[in-house]
């Protein structure tokens, strides 16, 4: 069984040439959005305590995203690049939350498929940063992070399969990739992951 459904919206090429045309700021960004994707699988444990047959793979993913945000660091020291200021509001994120469901259970749901969504579209970008890359280096790192980012998204499938059934799973999965095409079709296009 397919843990996840493809998305709607494929990345255009300008978003493309302009992560490649401002790679620091990409990176900057980039590192953003690892220490917020490790937050969130802990906010996750943080709000849901009582969901015990998931912890160990939130922590697991919380931790692996953090590993990401080290490593993307790392790039950033040898570049020369210094962390952001600030760390500003994910427009795409913000535009995805504005859907949640407000109960308990549905939200919960919608919780877990947006964190699939969100690590869908980072395999996405990352495959397209990856395949846009001619330094062998790091070609190779977004190529292991393009791949990291998929299993994420299978995984919180998985963790929603734990506890809501197939049907409804699948059912919210294929509205929220609508409800994700639409943010993205109406990002700005920048030097950053969304």
């Amino acid at each position: 069984m397919k843990l996840n459904l493809d998305i709607r919206f494929p990345s255009p090429d300008a978003w493309l040439q302009a992560v490649l045309d401002d790679f620091d700021a990409f990176l900057q960004d980039h590192a953003d959005c690892e220490r917020k994707a490790s937050a969130a699988a802990l906010s996750l444990v943080a709000k849901y305590p009582n969901r015990s047959a998931i912890i160990p793979e939130l922590i697991e993913t919380a931790i692996e995203e953090l590993e990401h945000f080290q490593e993307v660091y790392a790039l950033m020291q040898v570049r020369g690049v210094e962390l952001a200021p600030n760390m500003p509001e994910d427009p795409y994120i913000k535009g995805l939350n504005k859907n949640l469901h407000s109960g308990i259970e549905e939200r919960f749901l919608d919780r877990l498929l947006i964190g699939s969504v969100f690590e869908t579209r980072g395999a996405e970008r990352f495959r397209l940063i990856e395949e846009g890359l001619s330094h062998p280096e790091l070609k190779r790192f977004y190529k292991k992070l393009w791949t990291s980012e998929a299993k994420h998204g299978h995984i919180y499938i998985k963790m929603a399969l734990e506890y809501f059934p197939q049907e409804k799973v699948y059912a919210r999965l294929d509205w929220w990739l609508d409800r994700e095409a639409e943010v993205v079709a109406a990002l700005p296009i920048r030097a950053a992951l969304h």
